[in-house]
């Protein structure tokens, strides 16, 4: 089995640092992460970009913004029903809870946030995940369609549950916060440039750890054996 903290160097000696989540404050951050589900980060920066034209980018602006209002700034982003509601949803939340201060929303217990954060329509364990890690500076390990993937064909676990997952890092690799940020930015990185769904293991830094990489020489030596 790989270990995931060689895996990390590895992965780290072939990316180097990813300065993830590029955002300009906290605020952006969340913005960024309600936004992003199914699209790519430059449309949620246009969509955020919008509404800072709109001097609309701000917790209380947004809790109090008509919806349909939020809906034509954020329409680059996409999903065009969900994410205004989920965006003006969390404002409302957190001028309720802090009014609209993230310093004292993030000032209470990781777990108190994280279940807030989950009641919310259409935030699930990865945009919580996101928000708790790179907006609160709690470090909790985020999981995503990347981790999985290519945890699974390192081997390092056989499951796909997001808390199953998100406990094997956090019981493997030593909790701090610029590491669990690192890794997250680092697993997209190799996600999206070699361990795709077709990967390109020739490439890949980690193969020599890889129990798919393992099977596939096996499958091969096997083949050529057999002609």
């Amino acid at each position: 089995m790989a270990d995931p903290r060689l895996v990390y160097e590895r992965l780290y000696a072939r990316f180097g640092p990813q300065h993830w989540w590029p955002a300009d404050s906290p605020f952006e951050v969340i913005a960024g992460a309600l936004l992003m589900a199914q699209t790519a980060w430059r449309n949620a920066e246009a969509a955020i970009a919008n509404l800072k034209r709109a001097g609309l980018f701000d917790p209380h602006g947004l809790a109090k913004a008509p919806i349909q209002t939020i809906r034509r700034l954020v329409k680059p982003a996409g999903l065009y029903r969900s994410k205004p509601r989920r965006l003006k949803a969390f404002c409302e939340h957190l001028v309720r809870v802090a009014d609209g201060d993230l310093t004292r929303f993030f000032a209470r217990p990781f777990e108190t946030v994280r279940a807030e954060l989950l009641s919310l329509p259409g935030v699930g364990p990865e945009t919580a995940d996101s928000i708790l890690l790179y907006a609160g500076n709690f470090p909790t390990f985020v999981v995503d369609a990347y981790t999985i993937r290519i945890g699974r064909r390192l081997g390092l676990f056989d499951e796909e549950r997001y808390g199953a997952v998100k406990a094997y890092f956090e019981s493997h690799v030593l909790r701090d916060l610029a590491l669990f940020r690192e890794y997250h930015a680092l697993f997209v990185a190799h996600g999206k440039e070699i361990c795709r769904p077709r990967p390109r293991c020739e490439a890949c830094p980690v193969r020599d750890l890889c129990a798919y990489y393992t099977s596939l020489v096996r499958r091969r030596s096997v083949r050529h054996a057999q002609r």
